[in-house]
């Protein structure tokens, strides 16, 4: 991984690639989430899983193998960012339904019937952090929705209490990145964590 931040500027940004998680680049993923899974040997299989049956695949590569799993069956999961080919961010991306947390959650209780797919983690790099990436993500997220015609993009970020937020807990994503990218709250049951929207159909 590289050694130095890189500066905030158009030229870096507009040179980042984006790509749906695939058997590819399975080996570039792996790589970018590294020992750790990302953290604490999650996979991004968290918001997929009962909590049970996550912690038990904290064990033994278990939820290595389940993302696994899901990309090999051709399934959704999520986007990768790269910067000059180096793996450097990453968000879970897949219809609502993939996603047992958000389909049992009381506070992010689906609004409409209609079809949603959404974000609901992401990992950055830490030497590519606070440089804009998120929203260049969330950029390339919404062109590939709109080459794939999906219609709505769904999310559940953060909006922080204190000035500076951990990266531990920056996971979900912040809010003002998603609004620097175009969506909109649609639902606040949650002051801390609306839930946001982007209507393909509307850019």
């Amino acid at each position: 991984m590289a050694s130095e931040i890189v500066p905030n500027n158009d030229d870096f940004l507009n040179r980042l690639t984006f790509e749906p998680l695939s058997k590819s680049n399975w080996e570039k993923f792996v790589y970018l989430f590294g020992e750790r899974g990302a953290c604490g040997n999650c996979w991004c299989m968290w918001p997929r899983l009962r909590k049970t049956d996550f912690v038990e695949g904290k064990q033994h590569d278990g939820n290595k193998n389940a993302i696994k799993e899901l990309v090999w069956s051709g399934k959704p999961t999520g986007i990768l960012g790269f910067y000059e080919g180096q793996p450097i961010a990453w968000c879970a991306f897949a219809p609502r339904e993939d996603f047992l947390k958000l389909e049992k959650s009381r506070v992010h209780k689906r609004i409409d019937d209609l079809p949603v797919w959404s974000i609901p983690c992401f990992f950055v790099d830490k030497h590519f952090r606070k440089n804009g990436v998120s929203v260049q993500l969330l950029k390339g997220v919404i062109h590939y929705a709109k080459a794939s015609g999906i219609q709505i993009v769904e999310a559940y970020p953060t909006i922080p209490t204190k000035e500076k937020l951990p990266d531990s807990f920056a996971w979900i994503g912040l809010f003002k990145s998603f609004e620097r990218a175009g969506f909109k709250i649609v639902d606040n049951t949650s002051k801390n964590r609306p839930m946001v929207r982007f209507y393909v159909e509307e850019a």
